[in-house]
């Protein structure tokens, strides 16, 4: 699939004026500060999935699946066809209804442990993407997104927002298509961020440094 420079898609991307109300299928639940979301985003093979499963394992609180890999598995798998623009609304909708139900979810596990007098109430979600990096790879190979991904996207909030360095070997499989310009891309997304103003945070180092890491930050953040 080709794909546009990472200039191409910093020149793209603009801030889309008198936007009409989010989709209802692209809204994402806010549980306030009972539910406290990490957005764990990279370009591909940089170890966002592990890190999730890491983050989750070490705070015993749940993490949000990325919607868009066996989506496009399944597809691949039936059809031998890659990633499509008419994929992206789905793939979206699909995101945004794993991520409210985990939403929920903590928020429920949460309630209970304090109803039940537990100090260790768990308020952490990390997600494994979410609607901001679909919108960056839509740049990226389209030069363009539709209008109510990149509303949505822009208007999602995460507490943290993290962004992977490239320091783990690519793996390939039948997704990945992109080993020689992963450094292109990851420069679209700084790019994306300092656009939109979204903070963001770099995350490198091997698993154990990488948790390490980020319960330092959230310490840090909770206790400011």
């Amino acid at each position: 699939m080709a794909s546009e420079s990472s200039a191409t898609v910093t020149e793209a991307l603009g801030d889309i004026q008198q936007q009409p109300p989010i989709a209802p299928s692209l809204r994402q639940i806010d549980c306030g500060q009972d539910v406290v979301k990490i957005a764990i985003l990279g370009v591909e093979s940089t170890g966002k999935t592990t890190l999730c499963q890491d983050l989750a394992a070490h705070f015993h609180t749940e993490w949000v699946e990325e919607y868009m890999r066996p989506y496009l598995q399944q597809k691949w798998d039936a059809s031998k066809q890659s990633c499509e623009w008419a994929d992206l609304m789905p793939i979206a909708e699909g995101q945004v209804a794993l991520e409210n139900h985990k939403t929920l979810s903590v928020n429920t596990l949460n309630a209970n442990a304090l109803n039940a007098n537990t100090l260790n109430a768990n308020r952490y979600l990390f997600c494994d993407t979410s609607l901001f990096e679909l919108m960056v790879y839509a740049y990226w190979y389209y030069g363009a997104c539709p209008a109510a991904i990149q509303q949505a996207a822009l208007a999602h909030q995460y507490e943290l927002i993290l962004l992977t360095d490239i320091d783990v070997a690519w793996v390939a499989d039948d997704l990945r298509d992109a080993p020689h310009q992963r450094h292109e891309i990851d420069a679209a997304f700084d790019a994306a961020f300092n656009h939109y103003g979204k903070p963001f945070r770099r995350i490198g180092g091997n698993r154990q440094t990488r948790v390490a890491t980020v319960a330092a930050w959230l310490e840090e953040l909770q206790s400011g």
